[in-house]
């Protein structure tokens, strides 16, 4: 059956799945954007365990106010098979981080990991160079969206996760070619003698895409002479934001990125299909400071 739309797009509510979720910053980020935004929709935290996944998509999709949700651990994978759909991009990843309910009811995944986790290297990554390589910690739902977003902007990638061969086959999977690296995780953890050489119109890239470091988490064990001079140090981890990884990695003397930044970039892209309007980035400093408080 049908179900109509409510009358306005910017009505109804959007919320963010998983399991644990009370640690979630969706709700601050995209309860800024409304309340910028003069918008009379919501946006909420709801705890989802894996047998209760099935049970909450078919309760949703028969509400007309609920515009979809974003996706974190674990559902990122579980949720493919009951959604009714994937756009082009989360079904090249084989993961979904929003889900966004149509007119009809019917269900579509999208991933705006990939575009979110890009969008604050773009200015680094308009430059040209001779040479990008990325090695990316963890093999998760996560971090295939950023293996298909640095494989498409032609980085060789050293992928590490605890399975080698799961590395192994993403890698195989998501960015084709016989460049890219896949090693266990553990090898970082050890420091390392490597003379790298001349990085000069190189960029390099050490990203945490792996909840250790997480609240509740192991600590990520890195050891930063794997690290080429000048590499910009990434974790993905919003909880804490600044994790032990990031501060290590400017104590070495690294340019780093927290994991709100790729929060905040894929929660754009959400927010205008949750909504239907573009939030108002010119204010991301305000909203930092907000989340942070």
């Amino acid at each position: 059956m049908t179900v109509p739309p409510s009358s306005s797009l910017g009505t109804g509510y959007a919320e963010v799945i998983g399991d644990p979720i009370a640690q979630s910053k969706s709700p601050i980020i995209h309860g800024f954007w409304l309340d910028r935004l003069g918008l009379p929709g919501r946006y909420e935290h709801c705890l989802v365990k894996l047998p209760e996944l099935a049970g909450y998509l078919s309760k949703r999709r028969a509400d007309p106010d609920w515009r979809g949700c974003n996706v974190t651990m674990p559902h990122k994978l579980g949720i493919i098979p009951l959604l009714d759909r994937l756009d082009p991009l989360a079904e090249r990843i084989g993961a979904v981080n929003t889900v966004v309910r149509e007119a009809d009811g019917s269900l579509t995944g999208h991933n705006t990991d990939a575009p979110g986790f890009l969008e604050p290297l773009a200015k680094d990554l308009a430059k040209t160079h001779l040479f990008r390589m990325a090695r990316v910690l963890g093999t998760g739902g996560a971090a295939r969206a950023i293996v298909a977003a640095l494989a498409q902007e032609h980085f060789v990638i050293v992928l590490a996760g605890r399975n080698p061969e799961k590395a192994r086959a993403m890698l195989d999977e998501l960015a084709p070619g016989t460049d890219h690296h896949a090693i266990d995780l553990a090898h970082f953890g050890d420091p390392t003698d490597f003379a790298f050489d001349n990085r000069e119109g190189c960029i390099d890239l050490i990203v945490n895409a792996s909840p250790l470091g997480m609240t509740g988490q192991p600590p990520l064990a890195f050891d930063f002479s794997h690290a080429p001079p000048g590499s910009i140090v990434y974790d993905i981890v919003t909880s804490p934001l600044d994790t032990r990884f990031l501060q290590d990695a400017r104590s070495a003397g690294f340019r780093t990125v927290d994991g709100l930044s790729m929060l905040i970039g894929q929660a754009d892209i959400a927010f205008t299909r949750f909504f239907g309007e573009k939030p108002p980035r010119e204010d991301d400093a305000e909203l930092r400071e907000l989340i942070l408080k």
